[in-house]
């Protein structure tokens, strides 16, 4: 039985190295989603160009304005259109049940409140 787990990983790591040293020549056909690999935009103007501006949330102020800041949140754009692209949704839904789920992981209600017990308001 050792003989036999032994042959086997001798010849795993021969594979594992002929693979290694020819991957240059195989990864290229490799199938890759185009997905993984879509550059984020890193303007307001890229942003409104990639569908991440609608009536409720206008940037064309901000690329009008000559705003020099980096535009929207890396992380955020990316989990948005994320959602666009999954659920099929516009922009305007893809950014509510985005906002929905960060209040989720929080800890707060969809109508904005706290869900800790302890909380207390005097309004």
């Amino acid at each position: 039985m050792g003989y036999l787990l032994y042959s086997f990983s001798f010849f795993a790591l021969i594979i594992a190295t002929g693979l290694y040293f020819t991957r240059a020549r195989w990864v290229p056909f490799l199938p890759v989603p185009q997905y993984i690999y879509s550059r984020l935009p890193s303007s307001f103007a890229s942003d409104m160009e990639s569908g991440l501006s609608s009536e409720d949330f206008d940037l064309s102020a901000n690329v009008q304005s000559g705003d020099s800041r980096r535009g929207l949140d890396a992380q955020g754009k990316r989990d948005v259109q994320k959602l666009m692209r999954t659920r099929g949704v516009g922009f305007d839904e893809a950014r509510r049940l985005y906002t929905e789920q960060r209040f989720a992981k929080n800890n707060i209600g969809p109508d904005g409140r706290p869900r800790d017990p302890k909380f207390v308001s005097f309004s």
